[in-house]
């Protein structure tokens, strides 16, 4: 089976990493695989080994994502667009593949419209036709409009065969934050999560009893790593970690300096997942791979969603996994180092979450998704 992947992360790096974990599920199972990145070129591990094709790279104007730039900071203009939209076709012209996968689109990326359609028109003059599928996290941006709900239904139902929907339903349905009629309701195939297996405990016992603070590296970080540490002086008992992504010195230089005895504060690190197992609680943003990364270390977890720009998805998502013992929600404009001792506490002292009904095999499961529609369709 061939299969295309077309994908565009604008700000983050999440909706590329996920793509590319679903890229490496298709490929382990023996199916000859190609990812399109429209992003940002990015060095993950999750897209190493595979084919991937890089188009013109775009990138949002901050969480401005009506307004995209090119790489260079200089908005992008039709002639990039068109450059897109060939190198989009030509593709699919010279791979020909079996499946094709929009990752987002039609229920986000509505700025890339018109080379997604025309991709998608492409598709549908090829004999026989791909089996084309969606590919969508948990919770999406709910649409702006009744309009926009309607637009992206009628597209599913006229060019796709299914949408893949990387959640389980039992903890966070797609109607948390887009409207499911009963037509769209029958093109839905829940994937269960989209992760990676579960880390192993650190082999050197890092992170053991800390609490572990992440945020990325990014001026979004900055407010709740301040408020982290006069926390840590609230709670001298406890040995507090800050992670911080990005290439700014400065910034982890002006955390650094302000740090207690009992707080450390160092760059983002490769072994997050495998400290988790071992900590006190974590402190942290509520990004699709971070919160699935703490659910499957069972951490406990205080989640501040990142709602700039009137970004709705983090909170939805924090607050469906709220549900669940062990987790707090703290808006941004109430965060304060007070209120995140009091949550800490509560959080380390709930019952320890189960979680072996939960899905996180959503890539292999989506795999055998595609695999079954393309046998139907053939």
């Amino acid at each position: 089976m061939k299969v295309m992947i077309v994908v565009t992360h604008l700000l983050g790096t999440g909706h590329l990493r996920r793509a590319g974990t679903l890229a490496h599920a298709f490929a382990d199972h023996g199916h000859d695989v190609r990812l399109i990145s429209g992003g940002m070129p990015l060095d993950a591990p999750e897209t190493a080994g595979i084919d991937l094709l890089q188009l013109p790279p775009v990138r949002s104007d901050g969480v401005n994502f009506a307004r995209l730039l090119d790489r260079h900071g200089v908005e992008a203009g039709e002639s990039l667009r068109e450059a897109r939209r060939d190198m989009l076709c030509n593709a699919l012209d010279d791979f020909i593949p079996d499946v094709l996968v929009t990752e987002l689109y039609p229920f986000g990326r509505r700025v890339l419209a018109r080379e997604f359609d025309a991709l998608l028109e492409r598709a549908a003059s090829v004999t026989p036709r791909p089996v084309v599928l969606a590919s969508i996290r948990d919770i999406l941006a709910p649409p702006s409009s009744p309009a926009k709900a309607e637009r992206t239904e009628h597209i599913v139902t006229s060019l796709y065969d299914a949408v893949l929907v990387h959640s389980d339903p039992q903890l966070v349905s797609l109607e948390a934050s887009w409207p499911v009629g009963p037509a769209l309701a029958d093109r839905l195939r829940y994937s269960g999560f989209i992760a990676p297996p579960p880390a192993s405990p650190h082999p050197d016992g890092l992170g053991q009893g800390e609490v572990l603070v992440s945020a990325g590296g990014g001026a979004v970080g900055m407010p709740l790593f301040r408020a982290a540490l006069q926390a840590a002086r609230i709670d001298p008992d406890r040995h507090w970690r800050l992670l911080v992504g990005g290439a700014d010195a400065n910034r982890l230089k002006e955390l650094q300096v302000k740090a207690a005895p009992n707080t450390t504060v160092e760059p983002a690190r490769p072994d997050f997942r495998q400290m988790l197992a071992g900590a006190a609680a974590s402190i942290s943003l509520c990004g699709y791979n971070t919160a699935l990364d703490i659910l499957q270390a069972g951490t406990p977890a205080v989640f501040l969603p990142f709602d700039a720009g009137n970004e709705v998805e983090q909170g939805l998502r924090a607050h469906s996994l709220a549900r669940l013992p062990g987790i707090e929600v703290l808006k941004s404009h109430d965060l304060s180092p007070t209120a995140l001792c009091e949550m800490l506490a509560r959080v380390i002292a709930a019952p320890k979450r189960i979680l072996r009904q939960m899905r996180f095999d959503g890539a292999t499961r989506s795999v055998a998704i595609a695999s079954d529609l393309l046998e139907a369709a053939r």
